[in-house]
């Protein structure tokens, strides 16, 4: 197997990084484009012996990267993110030939926002502080203690920016990484570790290794030495890692699937709510938080569905890196097959596919909105994770919150509404990690992210990050009883 391939005239090595240099595996996997279907090449498959050999790097790694002062921890992702900045074209070709998303979006959105991931918490390290407080006259300092080794366990969907979601916040707090990231799209976390090596970062400390699922997966969640979890996924998985790093009492951080509503109210601007609507079949619809279920008001319901049918059918299908293309392909056949099945079995039992509802060419899959369907329906309940909407109706305030929460999810929730105090009752009474009000995708690092019910365990973002990936420690301090002849 040749150790390096070339993508869109990229080069990228196809082994592991483990300990500071490139580490090759016996077997491998052929990866592919999801765009045409074509090889891009073979790629390094772990097991549990490159699972032990990345947490023993890290672990190696710890206790000097630990002991780095918050400046140059800070200086390091700062310069990190320099190199992202430089080698942006390059980072959005690949991961648009690698994982099917739209190349303008790549260039313009995702790329800068990896970079900004590495500066926002940089920045925020530095600032990290909670003011010293009395009891009773003695002084109790908190402090944010590095936890150790961390594995942090990415999906396909969009592989380098919510990578570094995690790797920036735990590098900050001064933690090693262990980074798997999803088999369907490797090739730009790879990269990072070149990047990373570029800009200085020590051996160690930041770790790639590559492989299929559980093959990989439960020596690296259930490894003794690993004191920090953070999965993006599936429920299904979610339960193996748990199940996993049980053993060992391991903290985990989930965010995992979504069913979320998006709630059209009467009284909302309604070229708004049909906009917020379509955007949901961004990225083909394979974005967790994504407002598959369309929830929308009796009055308005029938003029509603005719704009979003209109402005839905104008969406361009096709290849991603065209300018013009709105919607690219599913990222595998198996993910269409997935796709295909939920909108045939829904149709099946009554379904109609008012837009779309049929495969297309290659792993495209027609954009597609379903009425007719059951609240207690598969369609309804169960995560797609492709370009399949579902439309219901409702007749006041009640039914919408009712309908909304009828899940076992909670991750996000979307109201579109001309009144302020019915967007605050509403969004109120939602179970939802995130909630917009006549916006969607607003994303800021410094808020808590994460989901409700099924949807995830624990929050991240801002101060949460590293709450999370530290061992917080106060320390109590009496106001007597040092030795006065001592200096």
């Amino acid at each position: 197997m040749p150790d390096k391939i070339i993508v869109a005239g990229v080069s990228i090595d196809t082994r592991h990084w483990i300990g500071g240099r490139r580490v090759a595996s016996a077997d491998t996997f052929t990866d592919h484009s999801p765009i045409d279907g074509g090889v891009l090449g073979e790629i390094a498959r772990g097991g549990p012996a490159e699972a032990e050999a990345a947490v023993a790097a890290a672990r190696d790694a710890f206790p000097a990267w630990a002991a780095t002062s918050r400046t140059e921890r800070a200086r390091l992702l700062h310069a990190i993110a320099d190199g992202v900045e430089k080698r942006i074209e390059e980072l959005a070709i690949v991961e648009t030939t690698d994982n099917g998303a739209l190349l303008r979006s790549h260039r313009r959105g995702v790329m800068p926002r990896v970079a900004h991931n590495f500066r926002f918490f940089a920045d925020w390290l530095l600032r990290l502080d909670h003011e010293d407080f009395e009891t009773r006259g003695h002084t109790n300092h908190v402090s944010w203690d590095p936890a150790g080794p961390c594995v942090l366990i990415t999906p396909w969907n969009a592989p380098l920016m919510l990578a570094t979601w995690k790797v920036a916040p735990a590098l900050a707090a001064g933690n090693t990484v262990v980074l798997k990231p999803a088999e369907w799209s490797p090739l730009t976390a790879s990269l990072l570790a070149d990047i990373a090596a570029e800009a200085g970062l020590p051996a160690g400390v930041l770790n790639v290794v590559q492989g299929y699922g559980s093959e990989i997966g439960d020596a690296l969640t259930s490894h003794p030495d690993v004191r920090r979890i953070s999965f993006t996924g599936s429920v299904p998985t979610a339960r193996r890692i748990a199940a996993s790093a049980a053993g060992n009492l391991t903290p985990l951080s989930l965010e995992l699937g979504g069913k979320s509503p998006l709630l059209v109210f009467a009284d909302a601007d309604l070229d708004l709510a049909v906009d917020l609507a379509v955007e949901q079949y961004d990225n083909a619809g394979q974005v967790c938080l994504a407002g598959t279920r369309l929830l929308v008001e009796e009055p308005v319901a029938e003029e509603f569905t005719r704009r979003f049918v209109e402005k839905a059918s104008a969406l361009t299908q096709g290849d991603p890196r065209d300018e013009a293309t709105d919607i690219g392909p599913t990222i595998h056949p198996r993910q269409l097959e997935k796709i295909d099945g939920f909108v045939q079995r829904a149709v099946a039992a009554g379904a109609r596919a008012v837009v779309g509802g049929h495969r297309k060419d290659g792993q495209y899959y027609a954009p597609t909105l379903l009425t007719d369907v059951a609240q207690d329906s598969e369609i309804v309940q169960e995560e797609v994770f492709g370009p399949v909407l579902t439309l219901q109706t409702f007749a006041g305030e009640d039914e919408a919150v009712r309908l909304a929460n009828d899940t076992r999810f909670g991750l996000a929730a979307t109201v579109a509404s001309g009144d302020r105090e019915r967007a605050e009752r509403v969004s109120a009474r939602l179970v939802a990690g995130t909630v917009w009000v006549n916006c969607f995708f607003v994303r800021d690092l410094q808020a808590p992210f994460g989901g409700s019910r099924q949807s995830g365990v624990g929050r991240e973002g801002g101060t949460w990050s590293f709450d999370f990936y530290c061992d917080l420690k106060n320390t109590v301090t009496a106001p007597k009883g040092w030795d006065q002849d001592h200096g």
